[in-house]
């Protein structure tokens, strides 16, 4: 399987679902489809540490890389993300050089960051953490979502910050903080959006979002290194909607 940092070199973005659905039979479904990879959403979803491990296990079984969104700026989130097995995390509502900072120290190892090395799946239990933390230092993707005001702000400091591997729009939710900020309206969003871009080409950042559609999803695949399209849930809701909506 080819690592997820390493399949943000291509030419072309990345494409991959949020897996929201507790269920590795829903990442088993989901894999076999032929995705990119799978990101598997703690943030909005009642998925728990243990089943998160097992949708992981779901995933490698079906040989698909699978980035985690944690539930927030919690180190021990992204930890336990890690070691259960995920390529890497996406952390959401980074708004500061300084979380950026805190998320790169939660999610590296020495010298890079403060990871402890233990006996998780992603060490096969304790038999292989030498080898584990030479491969997350070669491996592991370490994400963070720009969704707000004050992440527009900080911009230079937060992207600046080694060890950031991809910067992530949220659409929805900067969407949301500009109206709060009084800069309502989709081409106001769509500006921001361009803002972030041109900022993460000049830091050298790639730069990823989240769409809906397909075909928002190819309108981005020459700019962007990666785009989450949808999720299960979303999926789910337009097969039945085709299927038995009036």
């Amino acid at each position: 399987m080819t690592p997820l940092r390493e399949l943000l070199t291509r030419p072309k973005a990345v494409r991959g679902p949020f897996i929201a659905i507790p269920s590795p039979m829903v990442v088993e479904i989901a894999c076999a489809s032929g995705p990119d990879f799978i990101c598997i959403d703690q943030e909005h979803s009642a998925i728990s540490a243990e089943m998160l491990e097992n949708m992981l296990r779901a995933a490698a079984l079906h040989q698909v890389p699978a980035l985690v969104r944690v539930p927030g700026l919690d180190a021990i989130a992204i930890a336990k993300a890690l070691d259960s097995g995920a390529d890497g995390v996406l952390v959401p509502h980074v708004s500061t050089g300084d979380q950026a900072r805190d998320v790169v120290r939660a999610a590296r190892f020495a010298p890079d960051g403060r990871r402890g090395a233990g006996p998780g799946r992603n060490s096969a239990y304790g038999r292989d953490i030498l080898v584990s933390v030479e491969r997350a230092r070669r491996e592991t993707l370490v994400a963070i979502q720009l969704e707000t005001v004050e992440a527009l702000a900080n911009l230079p400091a937060i992207l600046a910050v080694p060890g950031i591997d991809l910067a992530f729009i949220g659409p929805g939710d900067l969407g949301v903080s500009l109206a709060a900020a009084g800069r309502p309206g989709q081409a106001s969003l769509a500006e921001v959006i361009e803002q972030i871009l041109k900022a993460a080409a000049n830091a050298g950042v790639p730069a990823g979002i989240f769409c809906m559609t397909r075909a928002e999803a190819d309108a981005w695949a020459d700019r962007l290194a990666l785009v989450i399209c949808g999720s299960d849930a979303t999926q789910l809701i337009d097969g039945l909607e085709a299927a038995f909506g009036s």
